[in-house]
Formats: C-alpha cells, structure tokens, sequence
C-alpha cells in the first residue's frame, strides 16, 4: 500500500509541475498585459511598473525567480489590487468557496446515493424510472441554464430568495441546490449501476440465503462494492464542487475563487492566474489521489493492479 501511495504522489507532483510550467508561459503569451487596460501611462512609468514586478527581466529569469518563491511559499504580488499578495486574496475568497462546496457536496452525496440506491433495489419500478429520468436530465442540462432558471422562477418571480448575494442564509439554497444537484445526477446513475451489478453476485446470494434483512444486505455488503465508481468519480468532482464553480459563482455573484479567476485572467492578472491556476491543480490531485486510496483499500485488485 505505501508503495501505492507513494507512486501515486509522486505522479501527482510531477503532473503539477507540468501545469505549473505550461500555465507560465501560456499567460505570458497572452496577446496584452496587466498594465493594458489601465489609463494610458508614459513608457517611463510603464518601465517603472515593469521593473517594480520584475517584469522587464527576461522570461526564463522570471520563471526561476517564480518557481524560488513558490518554493517558499510566496504566490507573489497581485498586479491589480495594490498591496494585497495573491496569497492574502486566495486565504480571504477560499472559504466562500468552501463554504458553497461543503453544501453543494453534502446535497450531491445525499441525493445521489440515496436516489442510486432505492433505484437499484426497485429496479424497473417507476422509482427507478424517476430516479434515472432525473439523472439524465441533471447530466444533459448545464449549470449555466439551471442556475438562471431557477433564479427567475424562485428570487424574481416567486420572491423567496435573493437573486445574487452571498450575505444571509437564504443566499446559499440556490447557487448550493444548483451545484449540488448538478453532481447528484452522475452519482446516482453510478451508484445504481455499481449496485446493480454487486446485487447480483454469488456473495449477495449466499447472504440472503442466511436470512440477513435486505437492509442489512445492501448497507453492509453491497454498497461498499457498489460504492466504487462513485468513489473513483469523487476525487475529481469534490475538487471541483470544494473550490466553487465558475459558472455558478459568476451567476449568483458569489465572491470566491471561481469568481476571482475569471477576473484575473480578464484583467492579466499573471500571478492571480497562476495562484489559482495551482490552488485548483492541487486539490483535483490530492482529491484525485484520496480516492484512489479509498479504491485501493475498498477493492485490493486496484492494489494489485496500479
């Protein structure tokens, strides 16, 4: 398992070197600059800016320099919001985002496990038929056209909620339920599917044949088998879920990292991109790498064959 563990990590660091490296140099080839759409400033104080960010110095240098401090911890300046560190920025817009990330996973994982698992246990009954029409609908609509909708429906129309804010508690039920949903969907076709084929295995048999409850026999011996394709879809989905959506922060005007990302990299804010460019990079790979841990603990063969 620690040989696991290990090779796992080390393709995870190398990977985020790799995203590191190529988000570098791919924002610096950006047709434009931070200073851009400034008002029009003369080349003397232009050149003053540049040395002040260490921009005049030649782009290998800048990427060296970049790296050291990253080592140290360091995401370096913002270049559009005087005397705050990317660092500072990240630390004050990351607990929005995980606040709606927390929710919108514990509204996925309820719904989606529970709807895959009443779905696979009445199977071809009309809650099955429910359960996987709302999985198709949740997979084939974006988030981009759920989260207006409902916005007009229950904050303009309807009257219930704010339509943009993230101020009282009333504020997090839509962008939450959005998201939430939006992943509830996919688990529960894997959580029905998984289960669907564990249900029908000799070791299910043999249990029922013992007399154990249906209960017992689904909760203590099928799900942690059926449970794997959600667990394996997990790592990428919580990372996803935990840093807040693009599309749903910039729909609801939620002030976390989605919503800052979008700005910087209109505003060629280098060190902003880059700062969440690789707070996002990390956690997919350390989620990426949880669940495959939990995969290789729940099924050995995963061991066996990595």
């Amino acid at each position: 398992m620690l040989r696991f563990i290990t090779s796992r990590l080390l393709q995870s660091l190398l990977a985020l070197f790799l995203v590191i490296t190529a988000t570098f140099f791919m924002i610096r080839f950006v047709p434009g600059g931070p200073f851009t759409a400034e008002k029009a400033v003369t080349p003397e104080i232009l050149r003053n800016l540049e040395a002040h960010y260490g921009l005049n110095k030649p782009l290998g240098r800048q990427y060296l320099d970049y790296l050291g401090s990253l080592a140290r911890g360091d995401l370096g300046p913002s270049f559009k919001y005087p005397n705050r560190t990317v660092n500072e920025i990240l630390a004050d817009k990351l607990p929005v985002s995980l606040e709606l990330g927390l929710w919108s996973l514990a509204i996925a994982l309820v719904v989606g496990i529970g709807l895959g698992t009443v779905a696979a246990i009445r199977r071809n009954t009309w809650i099955d038929y429910v359960a996987s029409t709302f999985g198709m609908i949740g997979i084939s609509i974006p988030t981009f056209v759920v989260g207006p909708l409902l916005v007009l429906a229950l904050a303009i129309h309807a009257g219930w909620f704010n339509a943009s804010g993230w101020y009282t508690p009333a504020d997090r039920v839509l962008p939450c339920l959005v998201l939430g949903l939006a992943y509830a969907a996919p688990i529960s076709r894997l959580t029905r599917g998984g289960l669907l084929e564990v249900l029908h295995q000799d070791f299910i048999r043999t249990a029922r044949a013992k007399g154990a409850s249906e209960f017992r026999v689904v909760t203590r011996h099928a799900l942690r088998g059926g449970l794997l394709p959600v667990v394996s879809f997990l790592g990428p989905a919580i990372a996803n879920i935990l840093t807040g959506s693009f599309v749903i922060e910039t729909i609801f005007q939620i002030p976390g990292v989605g919503r800052e990302f979008v700005n910087s990299a209109f505003n060629r804010d280098y060190t902003l991109v880059l700062g969440t460019v690789i707070l996002y990079a990390a956690l997919l790979m350390l989620l990426n790498l949880a669940s495959d841990i939990a995969a290789a603990w729940m099924n050995p063969k995963v061991r066996l064959e990595a």
